[in-house]
């Protein structure tokens, strides 16, 4: 990549002077424009070169500009997934590269997984609901100690989730990605393999971006396979689960699950999900995290100051065509 044009506009959704380490203005011919998704553009979309794109604002702002942008070379996500960008791209020039967020959300969200896989078998919704009442509700409640556990889709968000099983005492960690693999803490499996590994597992947890391979991939074939009593935790995208299968299956109470994203999305009242039993949701926070600004602001400078000195980029997804 060839160092900055002098006129280069970069578009952040964090105000410039928020930001400890931007490459100087001065001497990289860098234009900070703060833009965060909710209000006017700031400058005109064809002068901008970086586009950071609002965070957690969806596909109709997130490719709202790009098709104006006629001057862009990169666009930056804050988020590990770029299903939210990709509808965009085909109004955006040829040779622009897309780079996702990966390094930012690993910590944030591993630590979420872990917590509904522990809340889920440990029973702590349910604790919750008999404090509201005054109930002593003590019993008899899984452990994660001895559990087999699956992880499907080990990019470096199932590696962090991998990381933090480790003290947990797990009988078994088996990984599973788009192909097959070997690394420090053992071989990863490839897609193909699931059929004869989910009947295995106790706890399946799903980290895989959201694609055309991933879309549904939990459908009605792979929940049956799962051995019953199993459960589902779902960090990866709400459309990487079938919900009228999942649906079926807790509610036959043959499956639990845990879910920090849905399909749709946000879960609007009145959804059965909400009710399914041993089923528990958060509201898609695996990120949003006091964890997350800072990294995401390391990222940034870090992205900018190699495109100012025509450096190569980190976490290149793609280049459009």
């Amino acid at each position: 990549m060839n160092a900055v044009d002098v006129t280069a506009d970069v578009w952040l959704p964090i105000p410039a002077d928020e930001v400890e380490g931007l490459p100087d203005p001065a001497t990289t011919g860098l234009t900070y424009r703060y833009w965060d998704g909710l209000t006017d553009f700031p400058a005109d979309p064809a002068d901008c070169a970086f586009y950071v794109v609002p965070y957690m604002k969806g596909t109709e702002i997130a490719v709202r500009p790009l098709a104006a942008m006629t001057s862009l070379r990169v666009v930056q996500t804050l988020s590990a997934g770029v299903d939210h960008v990709t509808p965009g791209l085909p109004d955006a020039a040829p040779g622009v590269a897309l780079c996702n967020a990966r390094g930012v959300h690993e910590a944030s969200t591993a630590e979420l997984t872990l917590a509904l896989i522990l809340a889920s078998l440990r029973g702590i919704p349910g604790f919750v609901r008999g404090q509201d009442r005054e109930e002593w509700r003590a019993g008899f409640y899984p452990a994660l100690a001895d559990k087999s556990v699956l992880i499907v889709g080990y990019g470096s968000i199932g590696e962090a989730i991998d990381d933090r099983l480790a003290p947990f005492e797990c009988a078994r960690v088996v990984r599973v990605a788009r192909s097959a693999r070997t690394t420090g803490r053992g071989p990863v499996h490839a897609l193909t393999d699931l059929p004869r590994l989910l009947p295995e597992a106790d706890v399946v947890i799903l980290s895989t971006p959201l694609t055309e391979q991933t879309r549904n991939l939990a459908d009605a074939a792979f929940l049956a396979r799962m051995k019953d009593g199993a459960l589902l935790v779902n960090v990866a995208r709400g459309p990487v689960v079938d919900t009228k299968a999942l649906l079926a299956e807790t509610g036959s109470g043959r499956l639990t699950a845990a879910l920090d994203v849905t399909d749709p999305e946000p879960l609007p009242a009145g959804h059965p999900l909400w009710h399914a039993p041993g089923v528990l949701i958060s509201p898609h926070v695996g990120g949003s995290t006091s964890a997350f600004m800072p990294r995401a602001e390391r990222l940034i400078v870090e992205q900018l100051t190699r495109f100012a000195a025509g450096e190569p980029l980190r976490n290149l997804v793609l280049t459009t065509g």
